[in-house]
């Protein structure tokens, strides 16, 4: 027995590592690394997994009640629910044959004292709900998780049907027909990366039965056990563009985003340094303009608009050719008769405003109409000045001596007077003409004067 299963342990070896070798051929490329902190819904999180390996009645450093066990085929499948990188739910199913005989010593000298000789047991079924542990994203530091350790527990219903042959040679059927007993699996393994959504599954699993009647022959109180090793594919369901979420390392994420951040930052810099250096280029092109002038006329070139003035030529500030136009304009003599004092006189006279506020009475129109046209016939110049009385603030007194000036200006504007000829001034309290202790004083200093010229 203890030959048979170095032999099948060898083998088991010589699969993981060749299936290693293999692995590391097949891929072509990384395994793509999401962005840090990305979503469940950027990973392929359910997958499904078939497999086929040894089956054997014995597992490491076990005990037996058969001396010589025989290696069977056993086939396998589980669906699976991965919670975080390292950790996920997985349902198998197991199924197959185990065999053992007392056909030697136990390897000491000892013969087997026992009625039976051998036994034959089909596994039809066994369901377990495992916890799955990735084991790479926990103590292996490399970036894409190519190769992953992971481990297995859980607990599972199984039901077998047992031929037992005694020593007389007779074989019999388990009188207990279908035996079902509860069974802990334990199981150890690496996966490899094929793919995005494929990964090769090479595995050991080690399955205590609660019962001795796993091979028909109730020996004491011991509890039987068997092993599986296996190879399989395990298939990430979901797009092909998402990766397994159990091929996730965060470390791994970290880095990339640490390493495309300083990047990008490396980047800007460069980016910056190169406008920087443009910008002080053209700086240094400019200030030689500005302190150039080519052509002696006293504009530097950056101002030039006329470059090459020849010398001795007079010129504006753009460096242009100042011509000289010799014509002699006749002025026009303005004269104010006493008519249109007395037309001004009047507006002032009739001029009426709202109490405290810059808006100008009705009754005053006919006056400053008459002055309006005075204003476009003739041509006049009209100077208008607001003053107050000093009830109030200083600052309340110019504002409103100020409005009303504007107020008599847009009023005779309205009426087709030049506005580049008046000029509304506002003096407020500062300049009044009577005792501002009186009423008829106040009055008086409560003004808009005119002066046409």
């Amino acid at each position: 027995m203890n030959l048979r299963f170095l032999k099948l342990s060898a083998l088991a070896l010589g699969l993981i590592v060749s299936s290693e070798t293999f692995a590391q051929d097949s891929v072509s490329a990384p395994l793509a690394v999401p962005p840090v902190f990305s979503p469940a819904s950027s990973f392929s999180t359910w997958s499904f997994g078939i497999n086929a390996g040894v089956l054997a009645p014995t597992v490491i450093a076990g005990k037996n009640d058969f001396t010589k066990w025989k290696a069977d085929l056993g086939y396998g499948a589980y669906i699976k629910k991965q919670i975080w990188p390292a950790f996920g739910i997985q349902a198998n199913f197991l199924g197959g044959k185990l065999k053992a005989d007392n056909s030697r010593d136990w390897g000491n000298g000892t013969a087997p004292v026992s009625p039976y000789t051998n036994y034959e047991t089909l596994v039809k079924y066994s369901a377990s709900l495992n916890a799955y542990w990735s084991l790479a994203n926990i103590y292996w530091m490399n970036r894409t998780n190519v190769i992953q350790p992971y481990l297995t527990a859980g607990y599972g219903w199984m039901g077998y049907d047992v031929d037992i042959t005694n020593s007389a040679g007779t074989t019999r059927f388990n009188p207990e027909a279908t035996v079902h007993e509860s069974f802990i699996p334990v199981g150890a393994g690496l996966k490899f990366g094929l793919s995005n959504n494929l990964m090769l599954d090479l595995g050991y699993q080690m399955n205590f039965v609660d019962g001795d009647n796993l091979d028909g022959y109730r020996a004491g109180p011991q509890s039987d056990k068997f092993s599986y090793t296996h190879i399989g594919l395990e298939f990430a369901l979901g797009g092909k563009t998402k990766p397994a979420l159990s091929s996730y390392n965060p470390v791994a994420a970290l880095e990339a985003d640490y390493i495309a951040r300083n990047a990008a930052l490396q980047a800007d810099l460069a980016a910056e340094r190169a406008r920087n250096a443009a910008q002080l280029a053209q700086m240094n092109t400019d200030w030689a303009r500005f302190k150039m002038d080519s052509d002696g006329d006293g504009v530097s070139d950056y101002f030039d608009k006329c470059p090459n003035t020849p010398a001795g030529t007079q010129v504006d500030g753009a460096g242009c050719e100042i011509k000289v136009t010799n014509t002699t304009v006749n002025p026009v003599r303005v004269v104010v008769t006493e008519e249109d004092r007395r037309v001004v006189a009047e507006a002032i006279k009739n001029l009426e405003f709202d109490f405290a506020k810059a808006t100008i009475r009705p009754s005053s129109y006919p006056s400053l109409n008459r002055v309006a046209d005075l204003l476009k016939s003739k041509d006049f110049s009209l100077k208008l000045a607001g003053h107050t009385d000093n009830v109030g603030s200083d600052a309340a007194n110019l504002k409103l001596s100020k409005d009303r000036a504007e107020s008599v200006k847009s009023y005779l504007v309205s009426q087709g007077a030049n506005p580049s000829r008046i000029e509304a001034t506002g003096y407020g309290e500062s300049q009044p003409i009577s005792s501002n202790k009186t009423a008829s004083g106040r009055q008086n200093n409560r003004r808009v004067e005119f002066t046409l010229y």
